[in-house]
């Protein structure tokens, strides 16, 4: 990759994490072009030479959030013996993400899809199913080997709801760390002690 190429791969890097943060905190429909150009030192006019649209930039901050949650996820389960440690995976991957240096970028994802447009939304499902296919197929194991339920389906929906929400009440001062949430919410599901994982 030539200097001009990195250069333009970083200022878009740039400029997504930047409207991760101000459509999280500002919401996307009240974030203006001139915002965008604010936060990273660029004149309005200058961010379409990085993308075509307003909208473009959502789409791009949306897959940066679950791309970076799938990997991560990926990344952990690889390294899981049994299903128990994978049922661990996907909780403390997930709450590390949302509750962590993914924060902004799923926020969004969570609560600006009504403003992506009917064209956009594909590639976008794409990569929430196959995000969340790593959830079934665990589930489903954890279910062959008699730890959760047979209605898988109904509990990846369940599950991911209530992680969802913890952005409106979780507090990093609080009495537990997000590692420590993560156990304890599988301890509930198991109904027994959390062990370590890898």
């Amino acid at each position: 990759m030539n200097n001009l190429a990195h250069d333009h791969n970083n200022r878009r890097m740039e400029l997504v994490l930047a409207a991760a943060s101000l459509f999280r905190d500002l919401g996307y429909e009240r974030t203006t072009v001139r915002d965008l150009g604010n936060a990273v030192g660029l004149q309005s006019g200058s961010l379409f030479y990085h993308f075509r649209s307003k909208e473009e930039i959502l789409v791009a901050v949306m897959a940066l959030g679950i791309t970076r949650t799938t990997e991560q996820l990926e990344a952990a389960l690889s390294c899981a013996d049994n299903p128990r440690d994978k049922l661990a995976a996907l909780f403390r991957v997930h709450l590390n993400s949302l509750l962590g240096e993914n924060q902004a970028a799923l926020e969004v994802m969570l609560y600006e899809w009504r403003s992506v447009s009917a064209a956009a939304r594909p590639g976008l499902v794409v990569l929430r199913d196959r995000y969340e296919a790593l959830w079934q197929t665990v589930l489903d194991e954890a279910a062959a080997a008699g730890l959760v339920g047979s209605d898988t389906r109904l509990l990846r929906r369940t599950l991911l709801g209530s992680l969802h929400w913890t952005v409106q009440w979780f507090h990093p001062e609080g009495e537990m760390d997000v590692d420590r949430l993560a156990d304890r919410m599988l301890a509930l599901l198991l109904r027994e002690e959390p062990s370590s994982t890898c």
